[in-house]
C-alpha cells in the first residue's frame, strides 16, 4: 500500500500547480492502511477539512486508477505519538505504514479566524497562501514564501519580498507567519512594520527596558517578519540595533522575511551593517499582475466575498484596471454594490459607469495635480511649496502632498521627493511624520481625509 500511495501523490503531482502540490500534498503521509481502509496524516483540523473538501475525489481517483476499489478514506491530525513498530496490529488488522516522530506544539487558531502575533499585533483575514492567487508576476515570490515556511530554504532563512504598494508582499509576508503557526512549527512569531520596531525600541530606552526588548529579538523570536524597511532610512540607532538582532537571529538558524518597496541598496541613509544584512538572503520581487493573472484574482475575491459577477464584466474589470490588486477589489465591489443596492443587472454597461470614475481620476492623478490642490486648499504658492522654507505653514501642506503623491501615484520616491525639491530621504521623513499623525488622530488625519476624497473623487 505504501508503494500505491506514492504513487497516487506522483500522480496528482502531475496535475496540480506546484504550489498547491506543495502546500497540501506533499506534506500528507500514510498512517495506516488495511484491504479495505487507510488512514492519512494532516498537522491540524483545518487541514483535514481542506483535504476533504478538495481533494478527497482526487484521492479515490487515483486509487482508482491502480486497480484499488471501494476504499475508505480518512485523516488523522499527528499527535507526538511516534508510529515505529511495523507488525500487524492484532485487533484492527492494520499495518503501520510509516514512522512518523513529530515535535508539535498545542494547535493554534484555525486560518478564516484572525490570529495573533506575540507582540499584539493581528493577521489579516484571508491573507493565507491558500488565499494568495499566484502568476507570472509572483510566482517566484510566492515559492520562495512557501518554502521558507515549511522549511525548505536551501540554506537561506532570510527573504526580501520587494513590491509596490497594493501589489501582494504583505499577503506573502503574512502568509508565512500564518502557516507556520497554524501548522504548530512555532508560536514565537514576531510580526512588525519597521515604524513600530523603532517605537517599541524608543519606548523601551525611555522606561528603561531596553534588555527585555533585546532579549524578546534576539533569544525569544523563532520568525520575525518586519515590513516596510524603506522606513528605517536615517534612524541610525534602530539601524544598529536591527543588524545586531539580525546577527543573533541568523547565528541561531532562525527566519526572517523583510518586505519593503525599494532595495536595500537604494534605501538612503541606510549604514552599510544593516544593508549587508539585508542583501544576505534571498531577494524576490512582485510586479503588476498581468491580464490573466487579473481576471482570476477578481474570481476568487468573487468567490470569498460571494458575488456573482458574470465572466464578461469579470474580464472587462481586468482589462481597465490594471495597476494593483486593492484597485481590482475596489473596482468589483464598487460593481456588486451598485448592482446590489440599486437592483441593477450586472453587466457591462454597469461596469463601465462605476469603472469611469475609477480610471478617470487615476489618469487624472499626478504629482503636479496633487501639489495643484494642496497649494490651492492651504492658500500657498507652489513656489513655496518646493522652497527650502521651515516654516509649519509651508512644511506641514508640503509633507501631505508628498505623502499624498506616494499614495495615489506610481512615482518612486525619489522623484517625488525631486518634484518638491526635496531628496530622497526627506521624502521618507515627510510620508512617516504623516503616518504618525494619522495614527494619532490629530488634526491632520481630517485634512487628508478630505484631501483624499477630493483626489478619488476626481474633482482636482
Amino acid at each position: 500500500m505504501e508503494s500505491f500511495w506514492e504513487q497516487v501523490k506522483y500522480q496528482i503531482k502531475k496535475i496540480l500547480p506546484d504550489h498547491s502540490y506543495r502546500m497540501w500534498i506533499d506534506p500528507v503521509e500514510l498512517l495506516y492502511h488495511d484491504d479495505h481502509h487507510i488512514k492519512l496524516s494532516s498537522p491540524n483540523a483545518y487541514f483535514v477539512k481542506r483535504l476533504k473538501d478538495n481533494y478527497l475525489p482526487l484521492f479515490e481517483e487515483e486509487f482508482l486508477k491502480l486497480g484499488i476499489i471501494d476504499i475508505n478514506i480518512e485523516f488523522e491530525v499527528i499527535s507526538r505519538t511516534k508510529f515505529c513498530s511495523k507488525e500487524k496490529n492484532k485487533e484492527t488488522g492494520a499495518y503501520p505504514a510509516l514512522s512518523l516522530p513529530m515535535k508539535r506544539s498545542k494547535q493554534l487558531n484555525l486560518p478564516g479566524l484572525n490570529v495573533r502575533f506575540n507582540n499584539g499585533r493581528m493577521f489579516k483575514k484571508g491573507f493565507t497562501f491558500d488565499d494568495f492567487v499566484v502568476g507570472n508576476n509572483s510566482n517566484f515570490a510566492y515559492s520562495a514564501s512557501l518554502s521558507l515556511a515549511q522549511g525548505k530554504t536551501n540554506g537561506s532563512n532570510i527573504l526580501y519580498i520587494l513590491a509596490k504598494t497594493g501589489l501582494g508582499k504583505s499577503h506573502l509576508s503574512q502568509a508565512v507567519g500564518y502557516h507556520i503557526i497554524t501548522n504548530s512549527l512555532s508560536k514565537r512569531v514576531y510580526y512588525a512594520t519597521a515604524e513600530e520596531f523603532t517605537n517599541e525600541m524608543i519606548f523601551s530606552l525611555k522606561n528603561k527596558t531596553i534588555e527585555r526588548f533585546k532579549e524578546k529579538y534576539r533569544k525569544k523570536c523563532d520568525v520575525l517578519i518586519l515590513e516596510n524597511v524603506h522606513f528605517l532610512s536615517g534612524k541610525e540607532a534602530t539601524q544598529n540595533e536591527l543588524a545586531i538582532t539580525l546577527d543573533y537571529l541568523l547565528d541561531a538558524d532562525k527566519k526572517v522575511i523583510f518586505s519593503g518597496c525599494e532595495l536595500p541598496d537604494d534605501i538612503p541613509k541606510l549604514n552599510d551593517q544593516l544593508k549587508s544584512r539585508l542583501s544576505l538572503g534571498l531577494v524576490t520581487e512582485i510586479d503588476k499582475p498581468d491580464y490573466a493573472t487579473r481576471v482570476r484574482i477578481l474570481k476568487k475575491k468573487s468567490k470569498i466575498f460571494g458575488y456573482d459577477i458574470p465572466n464578461q464584466v469579470t474580464e472587462y474589470i481586468a482589462q481597465e484596471l490594471c495597476d494593483d490588486v486593492r484597485q481590482l477589489e475596489s473596482g468589483l465591489f464598487g460593481v456588486a454594490a451598485k448592482g446590489n443596492l440599486m437592483g441593477y443587472n450586472i453587466d457591462i454597461e454597469l461596469a463601465k459607469s462605476v469603472l469611469a470614475n475609477i480610471t478617470k481620476a487615476k489618469k487624472r492623478i499626478t504629482v503636479e495635480t496633487i501639489k495643484k490642490l494642496v497649494c490651492k486648499e492651504f492658500s500657498i504658492t507652489e513656489t513655496d511649496i518646493v522652497s527650502a522654507s521651515r516654516k509649519s505653514r509651508i512644511v506641514k501642506p508640503r509633507q501631505m502632498a508628498i505623502f499624498l503623491s506616494r499614495k495615489y501615484t506610481d512615482q518612486p520616491i525619489k522623484k517625488i521627493g525631486n518634484s518638491y525639491n526635496k531628496y530622497h530621504a526627506t521624502a521618507i521623513y515627510a510620508i512617516n511624520a504623516v503616518e504618525r499623525e494619522l495614527k494619532q488622530k490629530s488634526v491632520i488625519c481630517e485634512q487628508i481625509k478630505y484631501l483624499s476624497k477630493k483626489i478619488e473623487s476626481g474633482k482636482l
